[in-house]
């Protein structure tokens, strides 16, 4: 089950109850920031999730996964990766 744009697992954020975050796949707006660039572009290209798309892994998205203060060390590209190949 596709849980996110971007690869994060909803499912096991840490965030989830305590911001009340429905996951990107059920909210118009983050609720760390105004907009997501990386939802955005997913949704403007008909995407579910990165990994359908034609670039992907994108710089944005390297750049969001390998962030020093919150990426997840390309974890979240791998689970695109995954819901690829299903």
């Amino acid at each position: 089950m596709i849980e996110s744009r971007c690869g994060i697992l909803c499912s096991e954020c840490e965030y989830r109850e305590s911001m009340g975050c429905a996951g990107c796949m059920n909210i118009s707006k983050p609720f760390w920031g105004d907009r997501c660039v990386i939802k955005e572009s997913c949704e403007s290209k008909g995407h579910d999730h990165c990994g359908q798309c034609e670039t992907f892994p994108c710089e944005q998205l390297k750049a969001f996964a390998y962030d020093e203060k919150q990426g997840d060390k390309g974890l979240r590209i791998e689970q695109c990766q995954k819901w690829k190949d299903e």
